[in-house]
């Protein structure tokens, strides 16, 4: 079987963006009306100016005290994230989020258009259903052979 990509694990859903003057309260609201942990900082053009994480707004803006509807997203934003093909390999890109510290990857085609974000949540499912799968298969012939 072959090696799953990025591109066909991501859920399908919208892209949320937001413009680098919208507001941390703004942000929020927006990744919970959504039920999103993530929101991508784009200019109007659509470049990619950076990405919001509900681990950036927990480290960058509660542990700071600052307050959510003074500060913008590109102040707390981690800028410029890095980014991966939609050809990338699902172990690819586990291992560039395991190995850098984060769980979401914007995904950008050859050109440059904005994908999707890979999570490290849309590494699991598939996985998950092969080790249930395999433990099902092995609790079928421990019954067979008694």
């Amino acid at each position: 079987m072959a090696e799953r990509i990025v591109s066909k694990t991501m859920a399908a859903r919208h892209i949320l963006n937001l413009l680098p003057s919208a507001t941390v309260w703004e942000a929020a609201c927006t990744m919970t009306k959504a039920n999103s942990g993530n929101v991508l900082v784009m200019e109007a053009s659509g470049e990619l100016l950076g990405i919001l994480t509900e681990r950036d707004l927990m480290t960058r803006v509660v542990a700071k005290a600052l307050e959510a509807k003074k500060t913008l997203v590109s102040q707390v934003m981690t800028p410029h994230p890095h980014t991966v093909s939609p050809d990338t390999t699902v172990s690819q890109a586990v291992l560039i989020m395991i190995e850098r510290g984060f769980r979401h990857l914007p995904v950008i085609s050859q050109n440059g258009h904005i994908l999707g974000v890979f999570s490290a949540r849309d590494a699991l499912p598939r996985e998950v259903d092969a080790a249930m799968t395999l433990a099902e298969f092995h609790e079928q012939i421990n019954d067979a052979m008694g």
